[in-house]
Order: structure tokens, then sequence, then C-alpha cells
């Protein structure tokens, strides 16, 4: 018997909460990916199949703060502030959240506390 790699496990981990987390209309899907230098997150209709809000330490718009600070809870908390910020925009108030099969620590809680803090329940 082999032993699982941690992406095998974060796989592992992602289909399980994938069956249960669903995004409608009224509630979509806050997702985030992180890799090691960057961090993005999407608002999601699972239902239409259309991502509503999207924000990454990549991205053109993004502050010149948050850009190139994806790798660090700094920049994860800004991410956060971002997506909640369009959302509401959108008239996004509601969301589930998707941590995307990532332990819930570090820069994931840090995004999501932000995006709560922002405006966005979940």
């Amino acid at each position: 018997m082999t032993a699982m790699s941690s992406a095998d496990s974060r796989e592992k981990r992602k289909r399980r909460v994938r069956k249960k987390v669903r995004g409608t209309p009224e509630s979509p899907r806050l997702t985030v990916f992180r890799s090691s230098k960057n961090i993005y997150a999407q608002i999601i209709d699972d239902i239409s199949c259309k991502t509503l809000v999207d924000a990454s330490s990549l991205s053109k718009d993004a502050s010149d703060e948050a850009r190139g600070k994806g790798g660090n809870r700094e920049g994860a908390v800004l991410i956060g502030k971002m997506i909640a910020e369009r959302a509401i925009k959108k008239g996004i108030k509601k969301v589930v959240f998707d941590r995307n099969g990532f332990l819930y620590h570090g820069r994931i809680k840090a995004l999501a506390d932000a995006a709560r803090e922002g405006g966005l329940e979940f």
C-alpha cells in the first residue's frame, strides 16, 4: 500500500466537501484556491455554471497592495475584502464557503474572515 501525497489528500477532501456544498442563485459558492505564491477567490452559481465575481492576487485591477502578496495572510485578507466588496456591488450577500480541500487555517481562514468583515454571510 502506498502513501498518499498531500495533493491526493486535498483532492480527496475536495470531492468529499463538494458532494454537500452547492451554489445556487440565492446563495452562490465562494471557492478559494491557493498556490505557494498567489491566492484566488471566485463566487460561482453552480446551477447556471457561471462565475459571478472573482478576485485574485494576480488580477490587473487588484490594488497594488494585494499584487504579489498572495503568498501570505496579509494578501489573503486584502483579497477577502476585495471579493466581498465586488459581491456586494453585484447584490450578493449570502454565500456558501468552499475551501476547495484546503485545511481551514492560515490564508484560507484569513480570507474567509475578511470576506465576513466585508459583509458576506456564510
